[in-house]
């Protein structure tokens, strides 16, 4: 049984990659919509035996340690100094902006007599400014119950789904009013890629051998941080872990075979779809009944308050709307979808901006929001 189990959660992600490779609305809905959708199928159907939560717990603790560093090893911090001034002050008002919501949003809960308002600002800090990888490592780092975690992630999959659809439609014209135009100088001629990769190039034989230096060099990262994370005493060992798994992997991307290793990325982002069909696999209808449906509320003010700001900050900085937009998408939904905007966009120049930028939020994702949790629980 706990084999089976194990393939199941390890494999699940396998089977949803093909799907969208073959089926139109699989890949038009997308796969962290659909690892979601169909962990929580499994896990509502009460096929999953009791006997089997304990191999679920461990993949979804393993799949996202060594998602971390992989994810992280393909970043190139000396390439940031190439990237566009107004590209990096644009996602620092990004950041900024989903900073203040976020603590905004705390204390205007917290006056209401919510609990554990910080779990949800340092979410939503973590989520705004690198992507779902954040938000599970913020999720372990901080305890918070897969409840809570699933309902913040679920009702964030049908936000960012209207916030994107908005983004690809009428943002360009409504924000092109108010915000200058893009350089005409700084265009290029060329077309953005489309990001449809389907993973089975990692079934190749010729993979094999990076894959294997890749899982390595992350298995050493999440070694170092267990056994180190007890021996420092500035805050609890879970927190410490998710810390120095994300300054091991940004430290071993300036080593050049471990950051030019093409199979750590789409390996780190594999796990990620394992750990979300995990999490939402544990997911029971008497745990849906007593969530705190005010969560929606949180998201959407924190997704569109926070756009609504970082425009506000762009227009007073002199922004250009290409770049404010392309942030906002890098920032609130993550590097994975910056080529669909920068195409949409038609503005293939921005497509270094957006997906460096993106990096970067998710670089320092689990450091904001883990310390907004805790400055606003320590003040709070």
């Amino acid at each position: 049984m706990a084999a089976s189990a194990a393939i199941l959660f390890l494999g699940a992600p396998a089977v949803i990659l093909l799907l969208g490779r073959h089926v139109e609305l699989a890949r038009r809905l997308g796969t962290i919509v659909l690892c979601y959708a169909a962990g929580m199928l499994l896990g509502l159907s009460g096929l999953l035996p009791e006997s089997t939560d304990t191999i679920r717990d461990s993949v979804t603790e393993a799949s996202l340690g060594l998602a971390l560093p992989l994810l992280l090893f393909s970043v190139d911090m000396q390439a940031w100094r190439h990237v566009a001034g107004r590209a990096m002050a644009s996602m620092l008002l990004a950041i900024t902006a989903v900073v203040f919501v976020a603590t905004v949003l705390f204390y205007s809960f917290q006056s209401t007599g919510a609990s554990d308002s910080e779990h949800l600002a340092g979410m939503a800090v973590g989520m705004y400014t690198g992507g779902i990888a954040n938000l599970g490592a913020i999720k372990l780092a901080l305890e918070i119950p897969d409840a809570r975690y699933l309902l913040f992630a679920t009702v964030d999959t049908f936000v960012g789904a209207l916030y994107l659809m908005f983004v690809l439609t009428l943002a360009p014209r409504i924000f092109g009013r108010f915000l200058q135009p893009f350089p005409d100088q700084y265009r290029v001629n060329g077309t953005v890629a489309d990001d449809t990769d389907t993973y089975s190039d990692l079934l190749h034989r010729g993979s094999w051998f990076a894959m294997l230096i890749a899982l390595v060099a992350a298995g050493a990262c999440v070694g170092l941080a267990v056994a180190i994370a007890p021996l420092l005493k500035f805050s609890s060992p879970q927190i410490m872990v998710i810390v120095l798994l994300t300054s091991l992997g940004l430290l071993a991307s300036f080593i050049p075979v471990i950051r030019n290793n093409k199979a750590a990325p789409k390996m780190g982002m594999y796990l990620i779809y394992v750990f979300s069909f995990c999490v939402a696999a544990s997911m029971d209808l008497n745990a849906l009944a007593g969530m705190d449906l005010s969560i929606l509320a949180f998201v959407v003010a924190a997704t569109f308050g926070s756009l609504s700001l970082h425009a506000l900050l762009c227009r007073l900085f002199r922004i250009d709307v290409d770049t404010f937009i392309i942030t906002s998408v890098a920032a609130l939904m993550s590097p994975a979808f910056v080529p669909m905007v920068a195409r949409n966009l038609g503005n293939p120049a921005i497509l270094m901006s957006g997906m460096a930028t993106g990096i970067l939020g998710f670089a320092i994702g689990n450091y904001l929001g883990i310390s907004v949790a805790l400055l606003l629980a320590s003040g709070g």
